[in-house]
């Protein structure tokens, strides 16, 4: 009775310290969230940088093809090249048809005497030299920094000058290209992953904006209005004052709510100069919901 007694004691003993124990860790460990809260950041994920190539370095990022050039200020967009004209098919001439023989009849003579076939030589028959196959362009390499001519274009999209726009971004030092994903948007920072998604929270729209040499003071911040996930892209005027003169919807998957919701934040938005450029611009903005 003893013995058991004895490890019946230290059993209590152990049990009321690991209660104890439990008790403490539960008062003294407290779960903090997020800050900012996940409420705000539902839906923003990562928003990417627009590119078409593997490669770029610095941050000049504009819509022209890549090349070196440092001028942020977009210019006018390129020249039309028109179509070379095919070269027209040469006429096939007409084969001479072969000559008939002609019948010689005499009185003094029963029997019809024939002459001989005349034949005529045929004109030579030219040749028709197949079309040789059209060399194919490459678009990004047909205006360069050098191609500033006075009767020729630049290569931006709403720009005035002609002198070429610079397109050179990127994380790899000492490299040439426009790097990014197709996916992404020219406001982006990310150049690879997915892009940004998620449920529904006080700016769910992922999207960004598309308009050389301005940027957004304060980016636009739209709630989702109902299940759908969707995009809207809108087409944005500004004078040269930064203040927002039209917004035209230019494509779209979602409600007509959410469209005016959109609409109605990108009215309120004012932009800043980021180049030497005059005058106002066009750009886009595309709006982006994915609710899981």
């Amino acid at each position: 009775m003893e013995y058991r007694e004895e490890h019946r004691r230290e059993a209590l003993i152990g049990t009321v310290v690991l209660h104890a124990a439990l008790a403490a860790l539960f008062i003294f460990t407290v779960f903090k969230g997020p800050d900012p809260p996940l409420e705000a950041l539902g839906g923003d994920g990562v928003e990417l940088n627009y590119g078409v190539d593997e490669v770029g370095s610095g941050d000049i990022q504009s819509q022209a093809p890549a090349n070196e050039s440092q001028n942020r200020e977009d210019s006018r967009p390129p020249a039309a090249q028109p179509d070379p004209t095919p070269p027209q098919p040469t006429a096939q001439p007409d084969p001479t048809p072969p000559s008939e023989a002609r019948v010689v009849t005499s009185e003094a003579e029963e029997s019809p005497v024939t002459a001989p076939p005349v034949e005529k030589p045929a004109p030579p028959r030219e040749e028709v030299k197949p079309e040789p196959p059209r060399p194919k362009v490459d678009q990004r390499a047909v205006f360069t920094p050098r191609a500033n001519r006075a009767e020729g274009g630049g290569n931006g999209v709403n720009g005035t000058s002609n002198a070429p726009t610079g397109n050179n971004n990127g994380d790899n030092p000492g490299t040439l290209g426009d790097k990014g994903d197709p996916r992404g948007t020219y406001g982006g920072t990310a150049y690879s992953g997915e892009p940004g998604s998620g449920g529904r929270g006080t700016s769910p729209g992922s999207g960004g904006l598309e308009m050389a040499g301005w940027a957004i003071v304060s980016k636009p911040s739209v709630a989702a209005l109902d299940n759908n996930s969707g995009s809207v892209r809108f087409k944005i005027k500004i004078n040269a004052d930064g203040e927002v003169e039209s917004v035209t919807k230019v494509s779209g998957t979602v409600s007509a709510a959410q469209e005016r919701a959109c609409r109605d934040e990108l009215l309120k938005l004012e932009f800043r100069r980021t180049s030497s450029a005059e005058g106002g611009a066009t750009g886009f903005y595309t709006f982006r919901f994915t609710v899981r």
